[in-house]
């Protein structure tokens, strides 16, 4: 297998996969941040803030032992201005997927690559959902899909069938902004779409 290329700071399996489908290949490592939503913060500096804590925990943990850069990653998907978080339970994910359908919301999604320097970048995508019928929902929350997404659903899998359509980033809405990702590596000077045959190691 190759070596890896960057430190990621997230449990997150979908945003693993995301890399991997860019030709990068990471090693996981997760702290505790305080996520919590400060008075008055935008969901934009929100997501920022999280990326670039996430990113900085690992990195400075790892100290002068840091031999790759920390990426660090947060999405919150924005309801009329109101950040949604993961549902508590099976009433309040259902409560969010009632006020998601026939409305259109915000994904917010912010990359940071912390190593010898930081950088940031910000994705924001604009989501439509189609109504849906109080049994649609409740099978859809039944699936056991929504119970760990931000807003209650995943883009990527059954929660497909109410995006009637979305203005910028497909990865984005997943968790990890591709593009942006893309342009941070390449800054650091880490390589995306490897060369057919992958990479030698």
């Amino acid at each position: 297998m190759s070596d890896p290329q960057i430190i990621l700071a997230s449990a997150s399996p979908r945003r693993r996969e995301l890399l991997a489908q860019i030709g990068v290949h990471s090693v996981r490592k997760v702290l505790p941040v305080d996520e919590r939503h400060r008075p008055g913060e935008s969901p934009r500096d929100y997501v920022a803030r999280l990326a670039l804590a996430k990113a900085r925990a690992v990195r400075d943990s790892l100290g002068e032992a840091a031999e790759y850069p920390v990426l660090g990653a947060d999405t919150a998907v924005v309801l009329a201005g109101l950040p949604l978080g993961k549902p508590r339970d099976r009433a309040d994910g259902l409560a969010m997927l009632r006020r998601l359908a026939g409305r259109d919301h915000r994904v917010f999604s912010a990359v940071a690559l912390v190593g010898v320097r930081e950088a940031l970048r910000i994705s924001e995508t604009q989501v439509w959902f189609r109504d849906a019928s109080e049994a649609e929902l409740a099978a859809y929350w039944d699936s056991g899909e929504p119970r760990d997404k931000a807003g209650g659903y995943g883009i990527q899998g059954l929660g497909a069938v109410f995006v009637e359509r979305i203005d910028g980033s497909y990865s984005g809405v997943m968790g990890l902004p591709l593009f942006e990702t893309a342009e941070l590596l390449k800054e650091f000077g880490i390589d995306v779409l490897p060369p057919a045959g992958g990479r030698q190691g």
